[in-house]
């Protein structure tokens, strides 16, 4: 571990020896334990001084603590693994009045709701190293909340970087596009920060890991949500077929020919080559042929 721990707490991994708190694969937990990385995660989450953070998953908070010691006005820190509240609370009674532990599942809540009851004051930002089993679950269900723009103004997150390489990914990069790119792209402007090695984490993951910024984009182009998230199941699900074939999948529309004809498609297009200007005009479609 590089650097020195915040004033009045102890080394991280003296912390997480104290209290027995060896990661779980179950859980995802991989912990990071370097100060550089958390504080350099924190900071491109930044300027911290007025925002409400929400932090999922933060284990035994190496990243929490970076985000208070750089200034963050609140973090709302939500963990289901009780073994780590002890360590919460620590931080917690370092940062008085700063930090507000729920421990709970991050995948039962009403977002909005949730930091309602909890006084969360805009801006609100998400900033965390997702648990690796739920981060892609946790982000299309954040995507798809409506209205739009939802109650973040910014996200950054930890994934895979296979995973981050899908969320950013356009039809140039046909091999990770897929519905994923096609929500994340069409309701924020996203982009690569930076990469982390799997030497940072204890344990060490396989695989390197990536910080990825997704900023709400203001006036996304007109489509439903839902209706975007059927057509790119079906045109993705298949997506070494024709979409003349593949959405034969959709329910209620009939030949998908026609379907295309009134997007302005070519049936014979597969998926990865189309944009989401082009899904966004295929989702219209849809809604308009089954009400």
């Amino acid at each position: 571990m590089t650097g020195d721990p915040p004033p009045g707490l102890p080394p991280l991994r003296d912390v997480v020896a104290r209290h027995g708190l060896m990661a779980k694969k179950s859980l995802g937990q991989n912990f990071l334990f370097d100060l550089n990385l958390t504080g350099k995660i924190a900071r491109a989450a930044g300027p911290l001084e007025e925002a409400t953070i929400l932090e999922i998953g933060p284990g035994p908070g190496g990243l929490t603590r970076a985000l208070l010691s750089n200034g963050a006005k609140k973090v709302i820190a939500v963990e289901r693994d009780e073994r780590c509240l002890a360590a919460l609370e620590e931080i917690a009674a370092a940062f008085p009045g700063r930090l507000d532990i729920f421990p709970g599942d991050a995948l039962a809540l009403d977002y909005p709701a949730f930091l309602a009851a909890r006084g969360a004051e805009p801006p609100i930002r998400i900033c965390a190293n997702l648990p690796y089993n739920i981060g892609t679950q946790l982000l299309t269900t954040w995507l798809a909340l409506d209205p739009w723009p939802s109650f973040f103004d910014r996200l950054v997150l930890m994934f895979q970087r296979e995973v981050a390489e899908r969320i950013v990914a356009t039809p140039r990069e046909r091999a990770d596009y897929g519905r994923l790119g096609v929500l994340a792209n069409w309701r924020c402007e996203t982009r690569i920060l930076f990469d982390v090695p799997p030497s940072a984490f204890t344990p060490p993951p396989k695989v390197t890991s990536s910080v990825v910024e997704l900023r709400p984009r203001a006036d996304p182009l007109p489509c439903g949500v839902r209706a975007l998230e059927k057509v790119t199941l079906a045109a993705f699900g298949q997506r070494r077929k024709m979409l003349r074939q593949a959405l034969k999948s959709l329910p209620g529309i009939g030949d998908p020919a026609l379907l295309l004809e009134e997007a302005g498609i070519e049936p014979t297009r597969r998926a990865e080559e189309i944009d989401i200007a082009g899904f966004c005009a295929l989702a219209r479609a849809f809604s308009r042929r089954t009400g």
